[in-house]
């Protein structure tokens, strides 16, 4: 490209991230470079700056710069190791013509980005095409170290539904986590406020949420709502409780946050989750201790959205990694033993 130019996002493209209308326009350019561009404002939507995380729709015009010397070309689906072709290949619970379902494993991110690396799932969709000759897309993310159902669009007609649906609040999600202590009562929701932590320290303190009161918001302008409910499903005396979480809000760490910030920080959150000295009503942290996993306790465990195309719901669940499932083994949790959604009304 000998210089800027301005594109408009087509109809057949639809609404979606501008850091992947980029990346499908552009496959040469990495995700790091297209967040460098964007923070640099050498992107423009219509005129104004643009974030990478910003959304596009039909008919906007993009400008373009050039595209800066030296890009790796993309990577082919046949350059996809083969043990990772193999592992998300296993990862598929579901596929019809229009969607792919995975049972997303903890330590592999949804996208990549800073810190991220180049092994993620987006990065290795080309390994899930499965004779269609686009790869699937991503309708939204799971953190890095959170397992679960990951839904991902083969179409963009099934891309733009799904989107709509998450965006609408016309999805239930239920986690499952095991918690540090018993969540009393045993059932309610979570209101407080999420804003991002000042800092950019080695320790990550840039990307850590910290809780405001309901009572207080209007204090801090950057902070947003978020609503999570919860239901402790097992526990085991006083020291650790499975518990179930509906968010029906969507903002970064929100679970991990909630249940921190409720005094009940979720298994093997190093961020959230700090010391027994800095939980002293639990008095042992976020750790389980003895032989179980270090690993984060926090599984994607149902979704229920309306079909992009048939329009019924469907729900997809995911069985438990394999650190949990050792730990719900240790604790005699019996998954069987407990409903597929605890906060269902009542016929």
């Amino acid at each position: 490209m000998s210089g800027a130019r301005t594109l408009t996002v087509s109809v057949d493209e639809g609404e979606q991230r501008l850091d992947r209308w980029f990346r499908r326009r552009f496959p040469q350019l990495t995700q790091g470079t297209v967040e460098k561009l964007c923070r640099t404002g050498q992107v423009r939507v219509d005129g104004a700056r643009a974030k990478a995380s910003d959304r596009v729709a039909p008919g906007m015009a993009i400008r373009v710069p050039p595209v800066p010397q030296g890009e790796a070309p993309a990577r082919p689906s046949g350059g996809i190791p083969a043990a990772d072709a193999r592992m998300i290949e296993a990862a598929v619970l579901f596929r019809d013509e229009h969607l792919i379902v995975l049972n997303k494993p903890a330590g592999l991110p949804s996208q990549g980005g800073s810190g991220q690396g180049d092994r993620h799932v987006d990065g290795l969709t080309a390994a899930l095409t499965f004779g269609y000759r686009e790869r699937p897309k991503l309708v939204h993310r799971l953190d890095k170290d959170t397992s679960g159902v990951l839904l991902l669009a083969r179409t963009d007609r099934a891309a733009r539904a799904l989107s709509e649906s998450f965006r609408h609040r016309n999805t239930v999600k239920i986690y499952w986590a095991a918690v540090a202590g018993v969540p009393h009562p045993r059932k309610g929701s979570i209101r407080y406020g999420l804003m991002k932590a000042p800092g950019h320290g080695r320790g990550g303190e840039g990307e850590r949420m910290l809780c405001v009161h309901p009572a207080k918001m209007a204090d801090h302008p950057d902070a947003k709502r978020a609503h999570t409910d919860y239901a402790v499903l097992a526990a085991l005396g006083s020291r650790v409780a499975w518990v179930a979480m509906r968010p029906v809000t969507g903002r970064t760490h929100q679970l991990r946050a909630h249940m921190a910030e409720l005094g009940h920080p979720i298994a093997g959150d190093g961020k959230y989750g700090g010391s027994g000295q800095e939980n002293p009503g639990d008095g042992w942290g976020a750790q389980l201790g003895g032989d179980l996993s270090r690993k984060l306790h926090l599984h994607a465990r149902g979704l229920t959205v309306e079909h992009p195309v048939t329009k019924a719901l469907v729900t997809f669940t995911a069985p438990l990694p394999d650190h949990m499932a050792r730990t719900w083994a240790a604790f005699d949790w019996r998954e069987r033993e407990v409903p597929a959604d605890p906060f269902a009304e009542a016929p």
